[in-house]
């Protein structure tokens, strides 16, 4: 059983399960855990919390990722002895934003004025200008100003202030940085298009119209996000494929 303290994150409640499983013995050095779907089940969870839970297993070492083929333990405690400390994990996160921003996006439709709208445009065209030279940690940058210019936009100090700070925890918390990295390995760059989308609503004083295209962004983020850390079970059915092609060369 895992503990149902809430004081202690979900994800790092599963996280620190399969640890004992792990250190224990019942995943042994070189064993590849469950699929995603089956621990989803196991500690009725979201498939987004079990991913969590593994790239926090990631940031301590204990597991490796092999895209296409699955999660395999690799040690039996954390390199550093201790299980590190967990933050607001990468995906919670994004809800928060996802919600949070998107009213303070329309927020900002009611008010924002010329020169905040020309920040958002210069911000744009710098996102592009660093996507086209791969710079992707400058691009990103630019990405955070953006969403900073709205917040203040919204003339809310406190929501200002909360935006800043689910920024400051993407960069803070380890399984974020991690989460990071691997979108970074796979290319993935801020969209251009939809921060225009933002703009255009913001410039048309459209609160609806901006609050969804706020949503519909972060939702996108989140999508790719997910896309990028699957887990594909693809090896039985590698190992069902090289099966009929040796039957069927036996019959040539």
């Amino acid at each position: 059983m895992i503990s149902t303290s809430p004081s202690i994150r979900t994800y790092a409640r599963v996280s620190a399960n399969l640890q004992e499983r792990i250190s224990c013995g019942e995943y042994g050095i070189g064993a590849r855990l469950p699929p995603e779907r089956e621990l989803a089940q196991i500690y009725n969870v979201s498939r987004p919390t079990i991913r969590e839970a593994i790239i926090a297993l990631e940031v301590d070492g204990v597991v490796s990722v092999r895209q296409g083929s699955g999660v395999y333990v690799i040690a039996k405690q954390p390199r550093t002895g201790i299980a590190g400390e967990t933050d607001i994990g990468p995906f919670e996160l994004l809800e928060a934003r996802r919600a949070i921003e998107g009213e303070a996006c329309a927020l900002a439709a009611t008010q924002i004025d010329i020169g905040q709208l020309q920040q958002l445009d210069a911000l744009v065209d710098e996102m592009q200008g660093d996507n086209l030279e791969n710079d992707i940690p400058r691009s990103e940058q630019a990405d955070r100003q953006f969403h900073m210019v709205i917040a203040e936009a919204s003339g809310n100090s406190a929501m200002s202030a909360v935006v800043d700070l689910l920024w400051d925890i993407r960069f803070r918390s380890p399984q974020s940085r991690m989460l990071t990295t691997k979108a970074h390995l796979a290319g993935i760059k801020p969209r251009v298009e939809e921060h225009v989308a933002i703009v255009d609503a913001l410039r048309r004083s459209d609160p609806v119209q901006a609050r969804a295209a706020m949503r519909l962004h972060l939702e996108r983020v989140l999508e790719t996000l997910l896309e990028t850390t699957e887990i594909q079970e693809v090896n039985q059915a590698r190992d069902r494929v090289h099966q009929q092609r040796r039957r069927f060369a036996g019959r040539g």
